[in-house]
């Protein structure tokens, strides 16, 4: 079963997350590390769990959830892994940067595509990618069946849902993604969003005033 240890970043306050099971072998998603200290936060925490970071991962692409990737790539030598139809999101993160008055150095290295429907390990601890579009066009979540848990991204919070404002949002996709990928998955199933407090799939279920109205 995979631990998880969140930290939020940025100014954005987006959620950072390391999931790693018992031989201390952890994947990194959506790493927000904007400041220094915000780094050196994210390397201390993996050096006194004595972590080896194995994996690096993007539930999508928007500027607040790859702030770090550059730094955990140089500084674990990890490959990127993102879903497809994000690419071009990763690419305008900079430009988004700049308008937001956030410049940072973007990931440049190699890129592994992540398959939706199908499986990534941590150890022998499997993670079921679910594509989960609407708030970005190649959204992703990561459920852990053997936890109980999913980390979700931008699609689901707390009392709220992902906006679907920005280039490739859509709320029908993002209901339809609700609805289809998240709402199937046991009601105690704990969501780990991409800003805000854990949350569970009942709970919205039965709270969720977006949900409700739909």
């Amino acid at each position: 079963m995979l631990s998880v240890k969140a930290f939020t970043f940025s100014p954005v306050q987006e959620n950072t997350y390391l999931l790693y099971n018992e031989k201390r072998e952890c994947g990194i998603i959506d790493p927000g590390c904007y400041f220094p200290e915000e780094k050196e936060e994210l390397k201390a925490a993996v050096e006194n769990l004595g972590l080896k970071p194995v994996l690096l991962l993007n539930t999508h692409c928007h500027l607040d959830h790859v702030f770090g990737n550059k730094f955990v790539h140089d500084t674990w030598g990890l490959t990127l892994h993102i879903h497809p139809k994000e690419k071009p999101v990763l690419d305008f993160a900079p430009v988004s940067g700049q308008n937001w008055q956030l410049p940072f150095d973007n990931y440049d290295g190699p890129l592994t595509w992540l398959k939706e429907d199908s499986v990534i390990r941590i150890g022998e601890e499997e993670l079921q990618i679910l594509f989960t579009p609407g708030h970005s066009p190649g959204s992703v979540a990561f459920y852990h069946e053997a936890g109980g848990f999913v980390i979700g991204g931008d699609v689901l919070f707390k009392g709220s849902i992902g906006r679907t404002d920005l280039p490739g949002g859509d709320f029908k996709t993002l209901m339809n993604s609700i609805q289809t990928q998240f709402f199937t998955l046991p009601d105690e199933t704990k969501v780990y969003s991409g800003h805000g407090p854990v949350t569970t799939v009942g709970f919205e279920k039965m709270n969720n005033p977006y949900v409700k109205l739909y």
